[in-house]
């Protein structure tokens, strides 16, 4: 039996890297789709994972956006019915519940992001749908979407792939220096509609005072912050390691996205600075206290954070839920083949 897993972002690398790993281990023929966008092919190759690029980034403009997947489609429902594909899994990539759908494969779609465009069509191509827990299941269901393939999971989708290397994990609490890692906005998203660069003077005036280490998202970002003001704070050129991050952040802001509740579930003092619509993710993980929200934060909020903030450790619960999730997921999978 072959396996097919469409990875077209960033977070889907560390989403499903221990799954594939599992699943050849125990005998499974993986084949691994992807897209030249937003760190993704540059994660996988960092871990040494093969995988066939299908698709890039079509922009911000929504007809690009659809024609670019309309042509990806094409070319997957091609490379489903040229490599045999049996099965088809993906974490919120529209073009994988589609082209699994017109191929003749059944598809696991998971997503997390009420807000995504995508999920009006692939709830209905998919399988077998999996939405977290604080997601009602009303929210994916019409008169084209039964209830009866809608699984909700326990947790948050980073509990399910953190849990077992982050069950005991506890932040370091000594640096020579204390660093602020930033992770910008998301704007080439369709989702996202927010203001761009809205931390350039905070981190301009804090960067004599703490280490700052930019994680852009793309070459555009890389470039915006090579500009002279930003003299001194470093700009990272290849994506950074989810476990380097970990170890040596004492503060993380994010402007959105994966890599906020990566940090929030594992323990380390994280700021969220979305400028659009919250998800309900993000309102969970804030309810729970494990993330502060401040769409405003300045340079001196930013002090008073990371000087008075206590260290604590990951938190268990989510990630028991995370362990609980993962093998509803897989053996979800594996029934399907």
């Amino acid at each position: 039996m072959k396996i097919w897993f469409d990875l077209t972002n960033s977070p889907h690398v560390h989403f499903f890297r221990q799954m594939i790993g599992e699943l050849q281990e125990e005998g499974h023929d993986v084949v691994i789709t992807s897209r030249n966008a937003a760190n993704t092919t540059e994660l996988l190759d960092l871990y040494g994972m093969s995988y066939i690029i299908m698709g890039r980034s079509y922009g911000k403009k929504l007809r690009n956006k659809i024609w670019g997947n309309i042509v990806r489609v094409k070319d997957l429902v091609k490379f489903i019915k040229r490599n045999k594909v049996d099965v088809a899994i993906s974490q919120s990539s529209f073009t994988s519940a589609i082209a699994g759908r017109l191929a003749g494969i059944p598809t696991i779609y998971t997503n997390d992001n009420e807000h995504a465009m995508g999920n009006k069509i692939s709830f209905v191509c998919a399988h077998l749908i999996f939405i977290p827990e604080f997601i009602p299941v009303k929210s994916v269901t019409n008169l084209f979407v039964n209830s009866k393939k809608v699984r909700q999971y326990p947790g948050v989708k980073e509990g399910i792939y953190l849990w077992k290397k982050y069950s005991n994990f506890v932040v370091p609490q000594e640096h020579s220096k204390k660093k602020i890692y930033y992770r910008p906005e998301p704007y080439f998203a369709q989702y996202y509609k927010g203001k761009t660069n809205v931390l350039d003077d905070a981190l301009v005036e804090l960067k004599n005072e703490f280490e700052i280490i930019i994680l852009p998202r793309d070459d555009n970002q890389r470039h915006h912050f090579g500009d002279a003001k930003f003299n001194g704070i470093k700009v990272c050129q290849k994506p950074m390691t989810l476990d380097e991050i970990a170890v040596d952040c004492s503060l993380f802001i994010g402007a959105g996205g994966t890599m906020s509740r990566e940090m929030a579930v594992i323990g380390v003092p994280t700021v969220s600075i979305y400028q659009d619509e919250l998800l309900d993710v993000d309102r969970f993980l804030i309810s729970k206290g494990l993330m502060l929200h401040n769409p405003e934060l300045e340079a001196q909020q930013i002090r008073e954070i990371i000087n008075n903030t206590q260290v604590k450790a990951s938190d268990i619960s989510l990630l028991h839920k995370g362990e609980e999730a993962y093998f509803q997921i897989k053996n979800s999978l594996l029934n399907l083949i």
